[in-house]
């Protein structure tokens, strides 16, 4: 399963892009039976809203976000015209402000961050189901 969206870049696009994740895995949920733990319905609501906060604060035009559903996991992809790749900074309480990748660093069990020939490709990987013990993820990391 796998749709893609183009976002226009105003500031309606976050709330634009949270939607269609909600769609799209509740439609994974009832079109596909697949089970969607209502943490992966909030960690991908939350990594996407970063994500595209993100492209939206640091590069011009539109944005593009593909959601692609895998054996286990739901991969949340976003396109950008920017080119420089961000890394996580250190942690630093006292910081007001950019604990964006951190926080998708935290909470996905992968993420890849790819420079293409125009702009970058942040793909964040959250697992749909729970393990037996409550906690994120179909395997141990």
């Amino acid at each position: 399963m796998r749709a893609g969206y183009a976002l226009g870049g105003d500031h309606g696009c976050i709330a634009e892009a949270r939607h269609h994740a909600v769609d799209f895995l509740a439609r994974a949920r009832t079109d596909h039976q697949l089970a969607v733990s209502e943490r992966a319905m909030d960690l991908t609501q939350l990594v996407v809203s970063e994500l595209v906060t993100n492209a939206r604060k640091y590069a011009p035009g539109p944005v593009l976000m593909e959601l692609r559903i895998t054996a286990d996991a739901v991969d949340v992809t976003v396109r950008d015209s920017d080119p420089t790749v961000p890394t996580a900074r250190t942690a630093d309480p006292g910081r007001i402000g950019q604990h964006g990748l951190e926080i998708v660093a935290a909470v996905t069990e992968e993420l890849v961050i790819r420079q293409e020939s125009v702009g970058k490709r942040i793909t964040a990987r959250i697992a749909l189901a729970d393990r037996p013990d409550g906690t994120p993820g179909s395997q141990a990391r």
